[in-house]
């Protein structure tokens, strides 16, 4: 699970390279399995040349010595760090790496973004480390699965099959309290099912009521 601080520094980094022109994607599988990379940004260049930019977000200690593969393949690369743990770890830091610095803002409720970053240090260009054509292909496919989730969201929950949310159920069982006491999903679900046919029923019996007042009105009258 990502943290408030990683989440609101993966929206201001979002937002960062937006406002720089870039097209900006977070959690691309790179090419050769050079591992996942937080966020990957592109951009091109005056020379029709595209410009690749990755950045690795971490918010502790812990997070930054991980053992889990740098997908620093870009031209540019950078860490994105909160002002304390750069303090802790920028002897750590390799000499071509640029650091983003993360500042929150104190009050983010008259902002767009809940804060704003400072370069601290220049990343130094290097070549693209991976095929340029393959890491295309992988910034479209993340493109791709973004407006895939975004369109499940529009559409809610008809997009997918009952088997998929049967699954969903059984996987989140473990979530639910045997001897009550909290607000059991499972519980409204068929208490609300068991009320929609119980209305269903009452309509359809004021339904036959109403059919059957009809047909015994003609009978009259035709007697």
């Amino acid at each position: 699970m990502k943290t408030a601080l990683t989440l609101a520094m993966e929206e201001a980094l979002y937002f960062h390279c937006r406002q720089k022109g870039d097209v900006v994607i977070e959690e691309v599988v790179m090419p050769d399995d050079q591992g996942i990379v937080d966020t990957l940004a592109c951009k091109i260049l005056p020379n029709q040349t595209f410009e690749w930019r990755c950045y690795e977000l971490k918010v502790t200690k812990a997070d930054f010595r991980s053992t889990a593969k740098l997908s620093f393949v870009g031209h540019l690369n950078y860490f994105v760090l909160p002002q304390a743990l750069y303090e802790q770890v920028k002897e750590e830091i390799p000499v071509h790496i640029g650091v983003l610095l993360f500042h929150p803002y104190l009050d983010d409720s008259e902002y767009e973004v809940p804060g704003y970053f400072e370069t601290i240090k220049k990343a130094q260009r290097q070549t693209l480390q991976v095929n340029e054509n393959e890491l295309l292909y992988r910034l479209i496919t993340a493109q791709a699965r973004e407006v895939s989730k975004a369109k499940q969201t529009e559409r809610g929950l008809r997009v997918f099959g009952t088997q998929q949310l049967y699954k969903e159920l059984k996987r989140r069982q473990k979530d639910y309290d045997l001897f009550g006491g909290s607000n059991n999903y499972y519980d409204r679900f068929i208490t609300d099912t068991q009320n929609q046919a119980v209305e269903a029923l009452k309509e359809e019996l004021e339904a036959t009521r109403a059919a059957y007042f009809q047909l015994e009105k003609r009978l009259l009258e035709d007697a």
